[in-house]
């Protein structure tokens, strides 16, 4: 997979967020996506990830040459603190139903990938008494374990201690390989793997 922006921008209402943006992100790649808080980092996330509009410019997703289609969306998946989980399902109804849609790398079921994330013992448990930090493990559950060709990830330690931040750790040694990942982050513990840096700031 090959993201190329173009002149991107994006505005709400009078003001700029960025502007005039043009990079391109590969695949087999790790890029971070730094800048100050409120800067825009996540916006930009977004627009990647094609969850918001831009306001002017291209963002054109090519796979094995092909420019994407509809589809595109399948080939993507993020976690962030500000999307929401289905509160009222199991934490094992919520990967059922993420698979249909996202299916599973190839040997993980929903079982096998809450216990990649140290949430065997909650299988059964409501997301709603979830803690912050086990709502987390189950959102990079279902980042990491989909067969995506790209992972966008944003601040993805938020509410983790320093078992869950060495579990990020983890899945980025097994899962981060043969993807393109885009890190919204300043904390180093966050994107140290990431070569290529993008600073939101040079495109204000």
């Amino acid at each position: 997979m090959q993201i190329d922006l173009s002149s991107t921008g994006k505005r709400f209402n009078r003001d700029w967020i960025f502007r005039k943006l043009t990079y391109s992100f590969y695949s087999n790649n790790c890029y971070a996506i730094t800048g100050s808080n409120g800067s825009g980092k996540s916006t930009l996330l977004q627009c990647i990830a094609g969850s918001t509009n831009i306001s002017e410019g291209t963002i054109i997703y090519k796979e094995q040459d092909v420019i994407g289609s509809d589809d595109t969306y399948k080939s993507i998946v993020i976690a962030a603190p500000y999307l929401e989980l289905v509160e009222e399902m199991t934490a094992f109804e919520f990967l059922q139903f993420h698979q249909t849609f996202k299916p599973f790398i190839k040997g993980m079921n929903a079982n096998t990938a809450l216990e990649e994330v140290g949430l065997k013992t909650a299988v059964h448990k409501q997301i709603r008494l979830f803690s912050s930090g086990m709502k987390q493990r189950l959102k990079l559950a279902q980042a990491f374990l989909a067969d995506t060709a790209v992972l966008l990830l944003d601040e993805p330690c938020t509410n983790l201690d320093k078992e869950g931040i060495a579990l990020y750790h983890s899945l980025i040694e097994k899962y981060a390989n043969n993807r393109l990942v885009i890190v919204c982050s300043n904390d180093e513990q966050e994107i140290f793997f990431c070569k290529e840096r993008v600073d939101i700031r040079d495109w204000k």
